[in-house]
């Protein structure tokens, strides 16, 4: 596995950042909601309370998902990573929904009171601070690969974004108040905003515990750096696999009958060690060896895999 101490330490240090600045919107925003009288604050307050579970989750399970294969788990434990990402998702999901039934049922009873300026500023700080937030967050989860901390930042963003209509809807049932109904409609635009990021969150985690493979534009990268080595023939029959951020991969290459068999590990060695240290975050590559095949040759031209990519070989 990529992963390092350095790693675990990265994701446990912007995960703790951000749940600190959570902690501080939890309350302000609850604080605001409550004594200025706004649903869209209030509705963005239990927004953030689910960063805080998020941000708990990541940095409780960063030193479970980053351990080193053992027997029990020959592929590594990716797949906890994974897991964590869908429990994020699930979790912005089920505050989506249950911000959206809060705000019709303030619709359908009405409210004696409209938001006061205050809490305002206080939906404009959650934009600037949360946006700021993602920023650094993406670029610290992309530099260590962490699909987990890439899903927490785009909770972040989730949480910038529904700040925006919050803040619109404050502005307007403060500004004039016969438009006091918008503040609660603003607070189901957030649970929009927030049920999107969660479709981008467990998207690619259904992805990946469905045994999707990489990309058609990866798999010819693939084959590509592996016919490109002095001895190969060719390549196919490549399989993939992906675990928390990581891939796994199997590939078979045609090579010289002749060649003894320490040749061809030695063939096989290089080909893993090409694709390991590519930028396709490869952990691992088992190659297989074999002869050329006349019924392959004269099979391919009729018989393409219509789901192999084209390739100059």
């Amino acid at each position: 596995m990529k992963q390092s101490i350095h790693t675990v330490r990265t994701v446990q240090l912007v995960t703790v950042v951000g749940m600190i600045l959570n902690l501080v919107l939890v309350f302000a925003k609850a604080a605001g909601g409550l004594v200025f009288y706004s649903q869209a604050l209030l509705a963005d307050a239990v927004h953030s309370m689910s960063d805080l579970v998020t941000d708990l989750a990541v940095i409780f399970g960063v030193k479970y998902w980053s351990a080193p294969p053992d027997r029990s788990h020959p592929y590594g434990h990716g797949r906890i990573e994974t897991l964590v990402s869908a429990f994020i998702g699930l979790a912005l999901a089920v505050v989506a929904v249950g911000l959206a039934w809060d705000a019709v049922g303030t619709l359908r009873h009405g409210s004696e009171h409209g938001p006061a300026g205050f809490a305002f500023a206080i939906a404009v700080f959650s934009v600037v601070s949360k946006e700021v937030l993602f920023r650094w967050t993406i670029r610290k989860a992309r530099a260590v690969r962490s699909t987990a901390m890439e899903a927490n930042a785009w909770h972040h963003r989730s949480d910038a974004l529904s700040s925006i209509p919050a803040a619109l809807a404050i502005a307007l049932a403060y500004f004039f108040p016969k438009l006091h109904f918008v503040d609660p409609l603003g607070a189901i635009v957030v649970s929009f905003f927030v049920l999107h990021a969660a479709w981008k969150i467990i998207q690619p985690t259904l992805q990946e515990l469905s045994e999707t493979g990489v990309s058609r534009e990866d798999q010819a990268k693939i084959y590509r750096m592996a016919a490109s080595l002095p001895g190969i023939i060719g390549a196919h029959a490549l399989r993939t696999r992906n675990a928390g951020g990581a891939i796994w991969a199997d590939i078979h290459i045609i090579v010289d009958p002749d060649m003894t068999v320490r040749e061809g590990h030695d063939l096989s060695h290089r080909v893993r060690d090409l694709l390991v240290n590519s930028d396709l975050n490869i952990v691992d590559v088992v190659v297989h060896l074999e002869p050329p095949s006349r019924s392959r040759s004269s099979k391919s031209a009729s018989n393409k895999d219509p789901d192999q990519p084209d390739l100059p070989f």
